[in-house]
């Protein structure tokens, strides 16, 4: 699909900054790409936000809706309340054909709920999974230095089947996104042994040994997941998340660290004056709005979540790469492997 005939619904509404980082992503994002972007919102508070920009108002569409959903709602309870809200109104519209991919920056648990409500899953797919992408020390020599990591999220616990889909949605985007040949795929363990993990791990790395389509690489412990041995690590939701937000944490502790130290040491300052340019690329590397977002795997079609405090060029990114994924036909390529997996394994487990 060409970009001109490519239109992307966006949650304008979503976010800590919305409507206003929403509104300027999406109209730097037509600035630059044919796309078309579908804002669903408060249209008096769209509007009043266009009014600041020159743009081509044939690449941009608002569809009027008062309310949304907030960070401190219920997901559950608002999305009951407010079936017309911003986040639900866009999954319908995707649902419909009317847009081809959906970007939001709000709520991860309304977004998930409202697209698992209108959406259609892959099918032979019974659970989503929210990706996350991390840096590490690119022990692969990757031209980018992130891996990407799910499911982070989107569920508690998961079937072996569930983290097989989650390898080959993994390493379909690694493919054709990160364009990532031949994409390694690499299980969070307890253990390198095939055996560890319980009954689910062990089933799953048995199954993704024999699959010739994946190219995998065996068990990743949690000392070793930020060396990049993996250009993607499946897991269930509940240790993904605390595998990210430890990655997370990490990261936070560390530069406060660095602030201290940069009070209290006359050497540590020199020191970090003289490391300040290469802080600063790594800054740039990392800076979750170059990526633009996230992917939800799992849905018929593609829907990119967005950080919650994104900026106007994260939502730009965002819309950008949604395009990207919807030219690639990154949903169509998965639910392809993921047919031919279930036709051929699911139904002869290997058996640990």
């Amino acid at each position: 699909m060409k970009d001109k005939n490519i239109a992307i619904v966006l949650d304008a509404m979503g976010g800590d900054n919305a409507p206003h980082v929403t509104v300027e992503g999406a109209v730097e994002a037509t600035r630059i790409s044919p796309i078309k972007v579908i804002l669903v919102g408060d249209e008096k508070a769209i509007e009043k936000e266009l009014k600041k920009y020159t743009y081509n108002a044939s690449q941009l569409e608002i569809v009027n809706t008062p309310h949304h959903i907030t960070m401190e709602e219920n997901p559950k309870e608002a999305i009951e309340k407010k079936p017309d809200a911003s986040i639900v109104l866009a999954t319908k519209l995707v649902a419909e054909e009317q847009g081809n991919a959906l970007v939001s920056a709000g709520s991860t648990g309304a977004v998930i709920l409202a697209a698992a409500k209108n959406i259609n899953r892959i099918l032979g797919v019974h659970k989503s999974a929210l990706a996350a992408s991390y840096p590490t020390h690119n022990f692969q020599k990757r031209q980018d230095i992130f891996s990407l990591l799910l499911d982070v999220g989107a569920n508690i616990h998961n079937s072996h089947h569930d983290l097989v889909h989650f390898a080959y949605m993994g390493a379909t985007y690694a493919r054709e996104i990160k364009k990532i040949e031949n994409p390694t795929v690499g299980l969070l363990n307890i253990g390198s042994e095939p055996y560890k993990g319980g009954k689910t791990l062990s089933q799953t790395y048995a199954i993704l040994k024999t699959l010739p389509d994946i190219n995998f690489i065996g068990n990743v412990e949690g000392d070793k997941l930020m060396l990049g041995l993996a250009d993607v690590v499946i897991t269930e939701g509940l240790t993904g998340n605390i595998a990210l937000k430890v990655i997370e944490g990490v990261a936070s502790s560390a530069q406060k660290l660095l602030k201290q130290a940069f009070r209290e040491n006359f050497l540590w300052k020199m020191g970090l004056m003289m490391l300040s340019g290469g802080i600063r690329k790594l800054k740039n590397i990392t800076d979750y709005q170059e990526y633009g977002g996230a992917p939800i795997f799992g849905f018929n079609k593609m829907i990119i979540k967005c950080h919650g405090r994104s900026t106007s060029l994260a939502i730009k990114n965002g819309l950008l790469l949604a395009a990207k994924s919807v030219q690639d036909d990154i949903t169509e390529q998965i639910s392809r492997y993921i047919t031919n997996y279930e036709y051929n394994h699911a139904v002869h487990d290997v058996e640990v």
